[in-house]
């Protein structure tokens, strides 16, 4: 029976207020390698460990890359990097659904994220209140990918697998890291364009979902 439900943030709770930032980082620092690659480097570059200033950060994803630290480049990362949390929006059912659903499960929210852009739209939309447990790649020192992410969080919430179920957008991030450890996940498929099982479109159908695994 489940009894925590864990929430990735950016793509299931929050859209960005830049289209796939992430992406818009490898195009401006023109990195051939293929996304699938590119992105795990750049979140253990970016997302495990607390940086004084975005300057730093970037500076370190530079780093990864064995790319020299442009200013004009830094500069534009930056920018854009504070234009998308600025943006930032929670999706429409996010307020409603959390509030009805902590009356009845631990709430617990994970994510792969530096600390500068997740806080900023926490606190501006006041959602650390819907939350038992929050748990950040940039608190952790690991990303969701790694091993001891999820082992992490099971721990310090005195969670078992069986009593979770994991909810995320991405099917390498959130869905296969949770299979690696025996946490059953639902992919969240807003744009219901991949082929995938159990799976919803939007938040709302969650709560059917849930009721059926009762």
């Amino acid at each position: 029976m489940v009894k925590a439900l864990l929430f990735d943030f950016w793509g299931t709770l929050a859209e960005n207020g830049v289209q796939s930032p992430i992406k818009q980082v490898k195009y401006i620092l023109r990195i051939p390698e293929p996304f699938s690659e590119f992105v795990v480097r750049f979140e253990h570059a970016m997302m495990i460990q607390s940086f004084p200033t975005l300057t730093d950060a970037f500076q370190n994803v530079c780093k990864e890359f064995n790319l020299p630290p442009y200013q004009s480049q830094i500069e534009t990362l930056i920018g854009m990097w504070n234009k998308s949390w600025m943006l930032a929006f929670p999706y429409p059912e996010v307020e409603e659904l959390l509030t009805t659903l902590h009356k009845e499960y631990t709430l617990i929210l994970i994510s792969n994220t530096d600390e500068f852009s997740i806080n900023n739209v926490l606190n501006k939309f006041n959602l650390r209140r819907h939350f038992d447990h929050i748990f950040l790649s940039c608190d952790l020192g690991v990303i969701k990918t790694d091993n001891g992410f999820l082992k992490t969080v099971l721990d310090r919430a005195h969670l078992a697998v069986e009593d979770c179920l994991l909810i995320g957008d991405s099917i390498q991030s959130d869905i296969v890291a949770a299979q690696r450890v025996g946490v059953n996940a639902i992919l969240l498929d807003r744009s219901n364009t991949r082929d995938f099982t159990p799976k919803i479109k939007n938040l709302h159908e969650l709560q059917s979902f849930l009721a059926h695994q009762q």
